[in-house]
């Protein structure tokens, strides 16, 4: 009897949510970025990075909405009718953006100001009701909370990226504080926070993770 009861605690599995966690947060944050591979969510990717200081706030307010949207999704995915599903998943997205808007308005007003309309349409991003559709309705909440916590964070950091490259080569700052190294030998290149800038920076960033990243195993021949 000790022999059996020994053979099935080595047979389960071990890790967060049996295993799946690490998996969950690899997947998010690297193997299927949101961002980088899925190519969502590019509208605050192009509008909103010609700063780092956006660029980290509108990550912050993604990684908040989906986590917080992803566990109450989980916890209701059981008593909530397949129906009215889409509408019950924006109910509770738009709350939790709510709440982090009226935080920057409370807290950050400056920052508000600045990013406008854009924290209210993540309403509308395609990642956080993705998650939620695809992922939070099928999964219990701790797993669903790793993978809002990995999507958001996959979101953030290529935001982070694009936001740091324009922000310095298009006004040789970063966070509004010059640069006195490179700002005596570079002269700052006003495209890079325009539009065009945004498209570029953006296609070559999602180029080099795909390249370091590598082609998927279907992919290979």
């Amino acid at each position: 009897m000790a022999d059996k009861q020994s053979a099935c605690a080595t047979c389960q599995p071990k890790g967060l949510c049996g295993g799946k966690g690490l998996t969950t947060l690899k997947e998010g944050a690297w193997a299927n970025n949101p961002l980088a591979i899925q190519v969502l969510g590019i509208c605050s990717a192009l509008a909103v990075t010609n700063r780092l200081e956006n660029s980290l706030v509108m990550g912050a307010a993604l990684i908040f909405v989906c986590v917080g949207s992803n566990l109450i999704v989980s916890l209701l995915r059981k008593c909530t009718p397949y129906r009215i599903r889409m509408i019950a998943e924006v109910a509770i997205i738009a709350t939790f953006v709510i709440l982090f808007d009226q935080f920057l308005k409370a807290f950050y007003w400056d920052m508000s100001k600045q990013l406008g309309p854009y924290v209210g349409l993540i309403i509308t991003n395609c990642i956080v009701m993705g998650r939620a559709e695809a992922f939070a309705l099928q999964n219990p909440p701790i797993l669903s909370i790793v993978d809002g916590i990995a999507n958001g964070i996959g979101y953030a950091v290529i935001l982070a990226i694009i936001g740091f490259f324009r922000e310095l080569l298009g006004t040789g700052e970063i966070m509004g504080r010059t640069i006195p190294v490179f700002s005596e030998w570079y002269t700052p290149n006003q495209i890079m926070i325009l539009a065009p800038g945004a498209f570029i920076a953006l296609g070559i960033v999602i180029g080099i993770f795909n390249a370091i990243k590598g082609p998927a195993p279907e992919e290979k021949k």
